[in-house]
């Protein structure tokens, strides 16, 4: 009934509505993000290490505040949200690249057509763009891989095995790997292969944030 969808279009505004003018962090009114939940996105760096042995520096932990963020950024269409996230994670690029003379570009992870259509932003670029650093978009998806939510570690790495590719590197350069949120590494692992291929010096990854429950990717706070 005509009625029926004008009721539900209105719910759905009201709905937006509210969210928007709520904290993302912990759902207090008139706010993007209140004070409290401003302090839980400063970076706390920690380093880690993929599988395949390559240095992950990830900005924060993915639990509470930052991953209720960060959901909010990428399932939500809150894209305000990439400029305190971006300065998170431009304190963890920094930490990445502290006392080397040469600054390496900054590489970020390919985003699947799919997620590219539903959010019509990529959030690895988004968060680069908004800690106002320079990228160098080298990398793209060479095959579709699916979803890895509920894959276990050998069953990730066999997902997205063969799956990016790089254009090849005119000159000899050195690359950082950017990433919004790592799991067990599987992806920056792959990534790091089709640059070594193409020609790139791989230095390492940085990621916004990394989940915390998978005992194979260990790390210690820096």
């Amino acid at each position: 009934m005509p009625w029926v969808q004008r009721w539900s279009s209105l719910f759905d505004e009201l709905a937006a509505l509210v969210m928007s003018g709520c904290c993302a962090g912990c759902d207090a009114l008139g706010t993007l993000l209140c004070d409290e939940c401003q302090r839980a996105l400063v970076a706390r760096p920690v380093r880690r290490e993929s599988p395949g042995g390559l240095s992950v520096v990830a900005a924060l932990a993915y639990d509470g505040v930052a991953a209720r963020c960060i959901r909010r950024l990428k399932e939500e269409g809150e894209t305000r949200l990439a400029r305190p996230l971006g300065l998170a994670l431009s304190v963890a690029v920094s930490h990445a690249v502290a006392g080397d003379m040469r600054a390496p570009l900054l590489v970020p992870i390919p985003t699947g057509r799919a997620a590219f259509r539903r959010r019509g932003y990529r959030v690895p670029e988004l968060l680069i763009r908004r800690a106002g650093l320079q990228m160098s978009g080298v990398l793209s998806n060479a095959r579709a891989t699916v979803d890895q939510r509920g894959l276990g570690i050998d069953e990730r790495a066999r997902n997205v095995s063969g799956s990016i590719r790089a254009r090849h590197a005119r000159d000899a350069h050195e690359a950082l790997l950017i990433d919004d949120v790592v799991t067990t590494g599987a992806t920056l692992d792959e990534a790091a292969r089709a640059l070594t291929a193409a020609g790139f010096r791989v230095r390492g990854a940085v990621a916004l944030a990394a989940t915390p429950r998978h005992s194979r990717f260990p790390g210690n706070a820096s």
